[in-house]
């Protein structure tokens, strides 16, 4: 045959399945390389339940038994009550970034390079990822609504039905706009002015509840059902979503849904290897891509140290959350010493040592980052004494900014707390990468990496020893 006679040869256009056949086929290569059987699955499923519902009984169980103390009396109901709703509103705008971070909808690395760049329709690919992400979401926060409905003293019958349908008709209304934000043209503001209006409600309605309390202005419970007000609201809302985030799915790309798997990976990376540094060094990346171009200044002359302290003030005033999150924590202290007076003190060492941790950025980075140092120069523990000064003072401002809440307690307990504090701070920042080749401890309760713990829990035992200190001596 003729080199003409080839060219001329019609090419034969190669079948393209269908979602449907693409997924049949995935699912039965899947089983032929399974290695884990059903009841090895079954057995991590029970696990996983089982202690979801002890933890939960033991926290619906404190809670109710904290309420009915007289401890829980010192404080009043009605600010109580909307100290929870400012809270709850406050963990949506931050749950709603949360799924903006993750997608929601994702896939893994192989489907990424080997079926979603095919030509498989999208929209027939995602759909049934959408619909579980929805039950997913709908079982989730509906979890939430039965929690604050056991608390609340509802154990059973309608008003419990009620309670889980409107939590989880949010949910499934929050996910749904989450796709809609996926989908959406790149550069559109308002997702994340939704996010960022949530969080700063829930800090106005905490406002509002603290200065009621110190003015002496008294706040009431509504006497009606919030649960059958959200599930009146919610399910035509969650409906209405639902459709267009069904329609959005075509408009989800790949840069999208890649996104949201560098994330989900980075999560459960951190999660497998007991590593949060893992999942921080990503968010830490996204967050000064997000500053973009900063104007360049130089620093005032003077000795190494002064110029690192300098460095470091311009670094958190580039920083887009860690000034506003140690202020936040000082009004979260405000909140919880209106809410639960009985526990202000522990809390104010907790709150101090999580505000200052916020400033420990340059210390982070310097202990980690080999290379850093050696551009750096001069002896390791001044670099190091140096980025400790901003955190310090941080912490000093901190505790001077709550201790009108704080707690009852001697004047030179608060200088050791402060100190303890930037201590703790200190052993946070510089803790060295993970060593898993540590001991173990054979217990009933299985086999506990004790040297892995102590790891993990640098900085938080500096914090445990100055929270039972203090109680001790106020």
């Amino acid at each position: 045959m003729t080199g003409s006679d080839t060219s001329e040869r019609p090419a034969v256009a190669a079948d393209v399945p269908t979602a449907r056949q693409l997924r049949s086929r995935l699912r039965q290569a899947r089983r032929r390389h399974r290695t884990q059987s059903v009841g090895d699955l079954l057995t991590d499923v029970y696990m996983v339940v089982l202690f979801g519902v002890m933890y939960g009984v033991a926290f619906v169980s404190n809670a109710r038994e904290y309420l009915d103390s007289p401890a829980a009396a010192a404080a009043d109901a009605g600010e109580r009550y909307w100290i929870v709703v400012a809270a709850l509103v406050a963990v949506a705008g931050l749950g709603w970034q949360g799924l903006r971070s993750v997608g929601p909808l994702l896939v893994v690395p192989a489907l990424q390079s080997w079926a979603v760049s095919s030509p498989v329709d999208r929209a027939a690919w995602l759909r049934p990822r959408f619909v579980v992400l929805l039950g997913g979401a709908f079982g989730a926060v509906g979890l939430v609504g039965a929690v604050s409905a056991f608390v609340d003293g509802v154990d059973a019958g309608v008003d419990l039905v009620v309670a889980v349908s409107g939590a989880g008709v949010v949910g499934v209304a929050a996910t749904a706009l989450a796709v809609v934000a996926q989908g959406s043209r790149a550069g559109r503001r308002w997702p994340r002015l939704l996010g960022v209006g949530l969080v700063g409600a829930g800090a106005v309605l905490t406002v509002g509840v603290v200065v009621a309390h110190f003015t002496g202005g008294g706040l009431v419970r509504p006497s009606g059902s919030v649960a059958v007000g959200l599930l009146a609201v919610g399910l035509p809302v969650a409906v209405l979503t639902a459709a267009l985030a069904a329609r959005s799915l075509p408009l989800v790309d790949r840069a999208a849904l890649t996104t949201g798997a560098q994330f989900a990976n980075a999560a459960a990376t951190a999660a497998v290897m007991l590593d949060p540094s893992l999942l921080g060094g990503l968010l830490e990346s996204r967050r000064w891509r997000g500053v973009g171009r900063v104007r360049s200044r130089r620093f005032l002359a003077g000795r190494r140290w002064w110029v690192l302290v300098q460095a470091e003030v311009r670094r958190l005033r580039r920083h887009p959350s860690a000034v506003p999150a140690w202020a936040a924590l000082i009004l979260v202290q405000y909140a919880v010493a209106v809410a639960a007076p009985a526990v202000a003190g522990s809390a104010q060492v907790i709150g101090a040592y999580l505000a200052t941790d916020r400033l420990t950025g340059g210390l982070r980075s310097l202990s980690r980052s080999p290379g850093l140092r050696r551009a750096l120069g001069g002896d390791d523990s001044r670099n190091q004494v140096a980025h400790v000064v901003v955190p310090g003072m941080g912490a000093a401002l901190w505790w001077l900014a709550t201790l009108p809440v704080g707690g009852p307690s001697l004047g030179w307990v608060a200088v050791v707390m402060v100190f303890g504090v930037v201590v703790a701070a200190y052993r946070s920042g510089t803790r060295p990468p993970l060593d898993y080749d540590t001991p173990v401890a054979h217990t009933p309760f299985g086999v506990i990496p004790v040297g892995l713990m102590t790891q993990m829990l640098r900085g938080w035992d500096v914090v445990a020893v100055l929270v039972v200190a203090r109680l001790l001596l106020s």
